[in-house]
């Protein structure tokens, strides 16, 4: 079994108020993924972080990328493309969460080491695009035919419209005007209608 690239010591840091140490772990850390986009299980995140002993923890300063691949939400075109980001946390000894209920804005470490990938894994998630477009002016893809409308024009009519709204669509063509829904005659005229 291999060694977690993850796990960092920090004893001489717990010794040492005040300490600092850099580190830059490589690894994967599981697939990643929300409604458009993942960060596949092979993939590799780079973290270059910062640890500093702080009073009651050590604070993580990091940078942290990792590679993305998804599909673009309007004309279902893969995508790819590489996520970064920046997180300072504090990680706190599991010993100091005391109560049903511990700090939510801490991660617990024991004993001698602390697990950067639940930092890692958390910050890389909250940069996952929900929706993401191949480009802002991405016109994507036909209703009627499924052509890619970025390619040029499909040959399709101009406006198909919402089959969900065609029962209404009578209410608003010219060419109706008789039946229950017809627009009224002026009263008074004294002619018949045909």
């Amino acid at each position: 079994m291999s060694q977690n690239p993850w796990l960092v010591p920090v004893t001489t840091l717990r010794r040492q108020p005040g300490a600092r140490r850099e580190e830059r772990r490589v690894g994967q850390i599981g697939e990643l993924s929300v409604v458009g986009s993942v960060v596949p299980a092979s993939a590799e995140a780079v973290a270059v972080a910062v640890l500093d002993s702080a009073v009651g923890g050590i604070e993580v300063t990091a940078e942290i990328r990792a590679p993305w691949q998804g599909e673009c939400r309007r004309c279902l075109r893969p995508l790819t493309g590489e996520l970064r980001c920046e997180v300072r946390e504090l990680y706190r000894p599991r010993s100091e969460h005391i109560g049903p209920d511990p700090d939510e804005d801490t991660y617990p470490f024991e004993g001698d080491h602390l697990d950067l990938s639940p930092m890692v894994r958390d910050a890389l998630l909250l940069e996952l695009p929900l929706a993401p477009l191949c480009g802002e002016d991405c016109r994507g893809l036909c209703p009627a035919c499924g052509a890619d409308l970025n390619a040029g024009p499909c040959g399709c009519a101009a406006s198909l419209g919402d089959p969900r709204w065609g029962v209404l669509d009578v209410l608003r063509a010219p060419e109706v005007d008789s039946g229950p829904y017809a627009p009224a005659e002026p009263e008074g005229t004294g002619e018949p209608r045909v």
